[in-house]
Formats: structure tokens, C-alpha cells, sequence
């Protein structure tokens, strides 16, 4: 059964790369309208932009999309996997800005906020995206690859030259609110030279010690240190999910990524449903439905959790 927030939340921070204020509301949506984000701020072109896989283009270091009029959001990584995470099929999101705010760096700040006006059910059967075969891409090091599995599984892998991240793998089945528990607080990572690159370049120009974890060699710059020993490689499968979430259903199958980033999950998607063969449509039985990400994270009927 396909679900919505049981009210709308309302969000007020900065863009991590833009610095620019921003205010972002989620709200309640019908069934069959997916996740859409749309600019308060623009005037004279469709303010609209799908939370789909084929509307995302190039961007540095994070996930933009953009409609047919060039209007854009961008870093939506963090809110569509905690939408995800919690179990929201359809959403309107609302932002007077170009850029999702950051708040604490992770997608934690979300899903406490959907948690607290709960989810509604909406009717309607659920559909999910089966994987039927393996589909791979590459680039250098970097792997992404989908295969076939009963319910959604992440597998990353992340190799740093810093001491303070180094070599991290972590395997995880989605299911039962595994992404509350185990990955929802891990916020973004970067070392200091990258930040201060970014910053030479007019980006991050949001982001501090407070929103983003920084590393330079073996010491953990920001304050409190890490909130998991694992915290980088917990980001990166809280990345590929929210990425992930952009195939516009939930996805029943094993994603398996190594250094992988936002661009590379989404050439992924796009070889998944570039061969009709790799995939089908498929109707969740109430068991399935059971399996996916938020089953069981938020009790319905505008019950708050």
C-alpha cells in the first residue's frame, strides 16, 4: 500500500555548497505522484522537478535535478533517502531555494521529522522494480552493479589514503527500518585540503565542522568526533540509497558499490533501464511490501511513532 507524511514538516538551513538560506516543506501527496520538488521561488517556468532518475545531470559532488525549463534542486540526497528510508512513496517538496538544506550533514534531522507526524496510507497497490540480471558499470577503480535479489541489499566498499577513514566495507539488508538504525545519522564526509579546494572553487560554502565530518590524515577535525567508527562508509550507503530512490519505485535487488559516487549510481540506473531485459515491474505482495526499507518505522493513519 502506497503511503504519505501524515502532515506537512517544515525545514529552515543553509545550502552545504550555496550558503544561501533555504526553507523546504514536505507535504502530504496523492497516491500515484511520487516525489516532486517544487520552487516557491520561480516565476514564469514550470516550477516542478521529478525526483526521477532521468532528470538528473552533471554536478559536482552531489545530486542535481532539473526540469525542461532549466529549473533546478540540487543535493537531494540526504531528504529522498530518509523519504525513503521511512517508507514515503509520494511527497510534495517545496523549497525557495536552489539548494536542499543541510542541516546536520546526514539524513537524520528528516526522518525524526516525518517520524513525528507519522505516514498515512493512501490506497493503491505498491509496485517495485525487480532486478532480473546483473548490470554493471565502471570507471577506473570505481564499480556500481546491480543483481538480482529478494529485497533491496547495499554493499559498499571505500578505500581513503587519510588514517582517519582508510579502508571501510559495510553490508546491509535494507529491510525493517534498517536505515534508521544503522545508517541515517552518518553525515557527509571530506578532507581539510578537499574543503579547501571546494571553497577556492565558490563550493561548500555552507558547510562547517558541525554539518560535515572533516579529516585530515589520521585526526577527526569536527567536534565530538565521529558518531561511528564506520561513519564514512555509512554515508556512502545512505548516498547510494537516496540515488537509488530516484529509479522512482522501491527496488528489489542488490546494489553493490565500490568508490562509487551520485554520478556513477545514476549511469547505473540509466544501464538498468536501458535493457528492458534487467528489470520488471512488480506488484508487492503485503510480504514484500514487509521487506522494504520503512515497513514498520512509522505506524499509519496520522499516528505519530
Amino acid at each position: 500500500m502506497q503511503t504519505t507524511l501524515g502532515s506537512s514538516v517544515t525545514f529552515d538551513g543553509v545550502g552545504l555548497h550555496s550558503g544561501a538560506p533555504v526553507r523546504m516543506v514536505l507535504r502530504p501527496a496523492p497516491a500515484g505522484h511520487g516525489i516532486v520538488f517544487r520552487r516557491t521561488d520561480v516565476a514564469g517556468a514550470n516550477p516542478r522537478i521529478a525526483a526521477l532518475w532521468d532528470r538528473v545531470t552533471p554536478s559536482k559532488l552531489c545530486t542535481l535535478i532539473e526540469n525542461e525549463d532549466g529549473v533546478s534542486v540540487s543535493t537531494i540526497e540526504h531528504v529522498m533517502a530518509a523519504l525513503t528510508g521511512v517508507g514515503v512513496h509520494s511527497a510534495l517538496i517545496e523549497i525557495d531555494g536552489h539548494e536542499v538544506p543541510i542541516l546536520d550533514g546526514s539524513s537524520a534531522p528528516f526522518v525524526e521529522a516525518i517520524r513525528k507526524v507519522g505516514l498515512r496510507n493512501l490506497g493503491g497497490n505498491l509496485r517495485a522494480i525487480r532486478v532480473l540480471k546483473p548490470v554493471e558499470v565502471r570507471e577506473g577503480e570505481a564499480v556500481a552493479r546491480l543483481e538480482p535479489a529478494s529485497a533491496l541489499e547495499i554493499d559498499f566498499a571505500i578505500d581513503f589514503a587519510d588514517a582517519a577513514i582508510g579502508k571501510q566495507a559495510k553490508r546491509l539488508n535494507m529491510a525493517n527500518g534498517a536505515f534508521v538504525r544503522e545508517l541515517m545519522d552518518s553525515r557527509t564526509f571530506c578532507r581539510q585540503a578537499d574543503v579547501d579546494y571546494m571553497r577556492a572553487h565558490g563550493l561548500a560554502l555552507g558547510g562547517t565542522y558541525e554539518n560535515a565530518v572533516v579529516v585530515d590524515g589520521d585526526k577527526v577535525l569536527s567536534p565530538g568526533g565521529l558518531r561511528h567508527s564506520d561513519e564514512a562508509v555509512r554515508h556512502k550507503m545512505l548516498d547510494a540509497l537516496g540515488d537509488l530512490s530516484l529509479a522512482g519505485a522501491p527496488i528489489l535487488g542488490r546494489y553493490t558499490g565500490v568508490r562509487a559516487g551520485h554520478a556513477m549510481t545514476n549511469r547505473l540506473l540509466r544501464a538498468l533501464f536501458a535493457e528492458p531485459q534487467a528489470w520488471c515491474w512488480e506488484e508487492c505482495s503485503q510480504q514484500q511490501a514487509y521487506g522494504l526499507p520503512g515497513a514498520g518505522v512509522c505506524r499509519p493513519a496520522l499516528a505519530a511513532c
